[in-house]
């Protein structure tokens, strides 16, 4: 009996402080990710808005009050762009500054009501990202926003775990649905009348699509271009991505993602690598919203990395298509970087002038041109290939296994083969834990047998 009770307290203090200190690593780097705008709001009247055509079907891509996935938002947009066939907007119940995970924030073309003003009707398209049901009553009015709008003449398009908001509303009840495979068991738990597929990259059904995880959401979006604009205009699209995974838009069927052992990586580069690095993604008018969606869904969710935006000054930036982005930081004020990315095939031209006062800025840093002789390659690929070279290539692969990525055989990873500090360090908690558990264990033991020995004396 004694010798269990003092295997259940090693058992115990080693849990209490490797999984103790894991926690809090794993929360703290959570909480970054989901960072929120904290700084003034800029002033609405420098604000651009793409001009409204009333000849074309409108897109509505949708930002919760708190927090929005930055792929999920950015990607889906730039497609339907792309096509110029569409009226294009970023809506969200109110105007204000939202936040995109990875600390990118953008303000709304529109809140709800003022498009309803504008349209007099439902947008054409709902894009429905996943947008992290934080606070009820902040996220109500995206909820009452969805339903009523969710008549059969609009198209309702979610994007990797936007199918959890999409069900959220009870529109996928009795539905079939697709879902990021690291969520869908939970989901089938919480929602079952959908019937949730894992085995499609997206699954069409009546007027709702639903994507599996990130790029599926790129297979979905062109799945829709194609129903409503033709083949030829969704491999355009995909063309002019550089996207390698066409032939999912024809057959979304796929071998589904599970967890496995090698995902522990993600785990413990979020609970136990506390020097992360800290890269400043630079901001600048025309930016690509796919190559900025490289940057912050693959550093900023690899758990490896802190994003901060930064920019010239404290002005919205307009991206290529017309999205609205306000900085964090300018370049006179941002704190230490240990790298700066930039963005995009063209930024060393397009970006000229801001790389230059970057430059001037006296900042150490190191300039990283993310997608520079990568114009005929898929803006998440240089991506990968550097997390590799920065961290190592099990987080690489991970990171493409989180956004469902399956074109992979053509990257070339190199690095560690994985984090000596995500997983060195609780190793060395757990010794630690191990011998500070057996010093209590020796002084217990040490006090119970001198007080037998007195006891023996004194009975003697």
């Amino acid at each position: 009996m004694k010798v269990a009770l003092r295997i259940a307290i090693y058992f115990i203090v080693f849990i209490v402080i490797v999984g103790g200190v894991g926690s809090i690593g794993f929360v703290r780097t959570m909480n970054a990710g989901m960072s929120v705008y904290n700084k003034p709001e800029p002033v609405l009247g420098n604000i651009q808005v793409p001009t409204y055509d009333v000849t074309k079907p409108t897109v509505a891509v949708l930002l919760a009050t708190e927090v929005t996935e930055v792929f999920d938002f950015l990607v889906p947009y730039e497609m339907f762009a792309l096509t110029k066939a569409y009226n294009v907007y970023g809506v969200a119940p109110d105007r204000n500054v939202k936040s995109l995970t990875g600390g990118l924030d953008v303000i709304p073309h529109y809140s709800f009501e003022e498009l309803d003003r504008m349209l007099g009707k439902s947008p054409d398209i709902i894009v429905i990202p996943f947008m992290p049901i934080l606070d009820d009553k902040k996220y109500a009015p995206v909820r009452e926003w969805i339903q009523k709008h969710s008549d059969s003449e609009t198209t309702l398009l979610s994007i990797c775990n936007g199918a959890e908001n999409l069900a959220d509303t009870g529109l996928l009840n009795g539905k079939s649905a697709a879902t990021h495979w690291g969520d869908i068991n939970r989901l089938i738990k919480k929602y079952p009348e959908v019937q949730w597929v894992k085995d499609q990259r997206y699954v069409p059904q009546d007027h709702i699509v639903s994507s599996a995880g990130l790029t599926s959401g790129i297979d979905a979006t062109l799945f829709v271009i194609s129903q409503q604009l033709g083949e030829e205009a969704a491999k355009e699209v995909a063309r002019e991505m550089n996207y390698p995974s066409y032939d999912y838009v024809n057959n979304p069927q796929m071998e589904p993602f599970n967890a496995g052992l090698s995902d522990i990586t993600y785990v413990l580069n979020n609970a136990y690598q506390w020097n992360k690095v800290k890269a400043g993604v630079l901001l600048y008018d025309g930016a690509d919203e796919l190559d900025l969606s490289a940057a912050f869904d693959t550093y900023g969710a690899s758990g490896t990395t802190t994003t901060l935006t930064v920019s010239r000054d404290h002005k919205p930036i307009v991206t290529k298509h017309g999205l609205n982005l306000i900085a964090r930081y300018p370049i006179n004020d941002v704190p230490t970087l240990d790298k700066m990315i930039v963005v995009g095939a063209n930024a060393e031209s397009a970006a000229a002038d801001d790389i230059e006062q970057w430059k001037r800025s006296g900042s150490s840093a190191e300039m990283l041109f993310l997608h520079r002789d990568a114009a005929d390659r898929f803006a998440m690929d240089p991506a990968f290939e550097n997390l590799a070279a920065q961290e190592d290539v099990q987080t690489a692969k991970f990171a493409a296994k989180r956004l469902e990525y399956r074109a992979t055989d053509h990257l070339t990873l190199e690095g560690r083969p994985f984090s000596l500090e995500a997983f060195g360090i609780p190793v060395v908690l757990g010794i630690l834990s191990l011998l500070i558990t057996f010093f209590i264990d020796s002084v217990l033991i040490r006090r119970k047998k001198k007080q037998k020995m007195e006891s023996n004396y004194i009975t003697r």
